[in-house]
């Protein structure tokens, strides 16, 4: 988290990193992503990072798999930050309660990490280093859906707390 002066104030920089793995993605995907993130204002930053997948075959042992995919997102955690798994048995907030959220995590000046793991889910180490378990859906969305979905939630958060018209 980081600061710099504004216009008329000194304005929070947070940095909201989502560690996702996957890559080579349909060009849609990257440009929904990029259009949400884009549209937050100064003092939000929304970052993807991509962690290439594990090759999967039909005899692939999907716990070393995983493993080797939570390695690969733990070094890219950031230590300080609020490290937050998207996981179908997180907590489950509506968009008014993410947008509390996004208020507490910027007022305590700390970045985050949001979490998304492979096709089989993120590693039980990765979970246990995460602060917390958020579910987008009881249903299982598609991880390049869910990097959009994500990006637009986050945007439309700011949006509530800013009484910005794309809520409404």
């Amino acid at each position: 988290m980081g600061t710099y002066l504004g216009a008329t104030r000194e304005i929070k920089l947070m940095i909201i990193r989502l560690i996702a793995v996957g890559n080579k993605m349909p060009a849609w995907v990257e440009t929904g992503f990029q259009d949400y993130a884009k549209r937050l204002p100064s003092g939000y930053t929304l970052k993807l990072v991509e962690i290439t997948p594990e090759k999967r075959t039909k005899q692939a042992d999907i716990k070393r798999i995983t493993d080797k995919e939570g390695e690969k997102i733990l070094a890219e955690m950031k230590p300080g930050n609020l490290m937050i798994a998207l996981d179908v048995k997180g907590q489950s907030w509506s968009t008014e309660q993410l947008a509390k959220q996004l208020e507490h995590w910027h007022s305590d000046n700390r970045d985050v990490d949001l979490l998304v793991g492979g096709p089989d889910g993120i590693s039980h180490p990765c979970l246990q280093k995460c602060h917390l378990k958020w579910s987008l859906s009881p249903l299982t969305l598609p991880h390049p859906l869910v990097r959009i979905v994500v990006a637009e939630q986050l945007y439309r958060a700011w949006s509530i707390l800013q009484n910005h018209p794309y809520h409404r």
